[in-house]
């Protein structure tokens, strides 16, 4: 009796100590709006025509005009300009908002473009920027074309200044993987998912150096297939390994070589696979690999089989790729990818632990994610995806994915905004008021669906839910109201407040530095808006701006006092962006109208 009395104690203590030794905040990233880019909307003017296929593949290209903000270089491969599907690529200028201020297209007959382009060349199936390549100060653009690939030059207008056509390079995607080579110039990766090396459509891709001259350095050229590279077995006929992009992931597990996830799209079935590839240092050829699809190393939703109303099959999991950054403060890289033939098209964010396989997942589509996006059923979003970075100079980041029913083509513009988790010390649970999200079951004393921590800080955003109870031990997830009290969980929950929720935001909108201190009041708030700040001289620079959670403004006007009122009592009910800017210095908050 007694030795089980001191193993019980013993094991309470161990739970006890882990418990106060986690309590901290953690930081998770989490939905903050998006924009909608397509012909005619957020911005973007560039008459579309229906099978254009704009989005089918988009890169950030760095500031090209120099204004301070992240420009897009995005594709329309089957843009007719000069013959049919002769393809097209635009470059997207853009405010901090995510909305197009405006656009440059280059293509057989636009933006400065002297080569000839002929129908069924695919101009712009793969795009990506590459910095700048000949060190004029703007940063420049790849394009890829049928057996080509163009390093663009570009004027600071987004027009064509000179290019290098490198010829005999086959590629259904492209993606610049940073400089792998330590040579000064951004690489690329040419993706050939339906190369027949070892086998029918096996698929295949190139790593591509350049020199100074913007040529392919054909004899460092390093392919990687089932017959090459040092890959080795495991991939099937037509699986389409290469997908449409790689993400270059870097030493995920510290020892010394760099990871690069590959899609492999058509793998088992059509459900899809994700290799995540450790490269040799100096040959970049495959030392180790893993492969990740359903029920295999970590990865544990369903994928969808079957016919699909293209014609394809399955749900077609890794065919686009992106790195993002550490979205959960692990320490480790996660990794965005989607199923673009998944219901409507599903994208996730694939959270990795450091010996590359899947500690948790998110997703992103019609129901999940906390964006509330509106994607038609045959929408076929996450079909591309690329990493934009802090376009709004807030701290927030911004990932493109593609999508749009119907072959016009659509960008998802999606913010992620860093959002504290405050542990409360101890094992508590929120009591009390009114439950938004539960997957306990209080009258059988069982969970229904398990959650990871990561997954149900998404029910949060979801809910908008001020408090949050999570157990890490059966991973019950329970989301509550504002009206909720802290109380003492017997059953070793950890309480959480999310300092996301709208309301509990206002108690945080005070924000102190060297030179301002800012405070809006009330929110939420059922008509009138109050800004207050310490600033006593103002410029004409200095803007308060509002913005519906799609980007649409709605308001905007100069700072030129210390209170500015700003009038909502027109606006419906809902979440809204607002956006300060003071000496330079700018500030977004989010805003419940009641």
């Amino acid at each position: 009796m007694k030795s089980k009395l001191i193993k019980t104690l013993g094991i309470i203590a161990l739970l006890f100590s882990n418990n106060y030794s986690n309590a901290q905040v953690t930081t998770q990233w989490g939905p903050d709006g998006y924009v909608k880019i397509e012909n005619n909307s957020g911005g973007f003017i560039a008459n579309l025509e229906s099978g254009d296929r704009f989005s089918r593949d988009h890169d950030q290209a760095g500031d090209i005009n120099g204004d301070g903000i992240i420009d897009l270089v995005v594709g329309a491969r089957s843009d007719d300009d000069g013959a049919t599907d002769a393809g097209a690529v635009y470059i997207i200028f853009m405010n901090i908002d995510g909305t197009v201020q405006s656009n440059q297209k280059i293509s057989a007959t636009e933006g400065g473009f002297t080569d000839i382009l002929n129908a069924g060349d695919f101009f712009g199936y793969g795009v990506a920027g590459i910095g700048d390549y000949d060190n004029d100060g703007i940063p420049d653009i790849a394009a890829t074309a049928s057996g080509r690939i163009y390093i663009i030059h570009l004027n600071n207008d987004g027009t064509v200044k000179d290019f290098v056509k490198n010829e005999n390079i086959n590629s259904q995607g492209l993606s610049a993987i940073g400089d792998l080579n330590n040579d000064g110039r951004i690489d690329l990766v040419a993706c050939q998912s339906t190369s027949n090396a070892g086998g029918n459509q096996r698929g295949a891709i190139q790593i591509l150096f350049f020199d100074s001259t913007s040529n392919v350095i054909s004899s460092s050229t390093v392919t990687i297939s089932s017959t090459q590279g040092g890959f080795g077995t495991g991939l099937q006929d037509n699986d389409r390994f290469g997908g449409r992009e790689v993400a270059m992931l870097g030493d995920i597990d510290n020892d010394g070589t760099k990871e690069l996830a590959v899609g492999a799209f058509m793998s088992d079935g059509g459900k899809g696979a994700i290799w995540i590839l450790s490269l040799h240092n100096t040959t970049f050829n495959v030392v180790s690999k893993l492969k990740i699809t359903e029920e295999l190393n970590g990865f544990t939703d369903t994928l969808t089989t079957g016919a699909n109303p293209n014609g394809t099959d399955g749900a077609q999991f890794g065919h686009a790729l992106s790195k993002v950054g550490d979205l959960n403060g692990d320490g480790v890289p996660d990794l965005m990818t989607g199923a673009n033939q998944q219901n409507e098209g599903w994208g996730y964010v694939l959270y990795l632990n450091s010996d590359k396989t899947v500690k948790t997942f998110t997703r992103i589509n019609n129901t999940d994610g906390g964006f509330g996006l509106v994607l038609d059923p045959v929408e076929r979003f996450s079909r591309s995806i690329s990493f934009v970075g802090d376009l709004r100079g807030d701290g927030t980041v911004a990932v493109n994915y593609g999508g749009g029913a119907g072959g016009t083509g659509t960008l998802y513009l999606l913010f992620l905004n860093p959002c504290d988790f405050d542990q409360q010390p101890g094992f508590n649970r929120w009591s009390g008021g009114n439950i938004l999200f539960t997957n306990w079951n209080h009258n059988t004393q069982t969970v229904t669906d398990p959650l990871s921590f990561e997954q149900c800080t998404f029910k949060a955003f979801e809910t908008d839910a001020t408090y949050m109870t999570y157990n890490y031990n059966d991973s019950r997830c329970i989301c509550m109201d504002s009206t909720a009290f802290l109380a003492t969980s017997t059953e070793f929950s950890t309480a959480f407040s999310n300092e996301c929720y709208s309301g509990v935001l206002s108690t945080n909108l005070i924000e102190s530095d060297t030179k301002n201190q800012l405070i809006i009041y009330p929110n939420p708030t059922n008509s009138k808006l109050i800004f207050k700040t310490s600033q006593t001289s103002f410029s004409e620079r200095d803007r308060i701006q509002l913005f519906s959670i799609i980007g649409e403004q709605l308001y905007s006007s100069s700072i030129n006092s210390e209170k500015t009122t700003v009038d909502l009592s027109h606006l419906p009910h809902g979440t809204y962006i607002l956006t300060t800017s003071i000496n330079g210095i700018q500030k977004t908050f989010k805003i419940l109208k009641e």
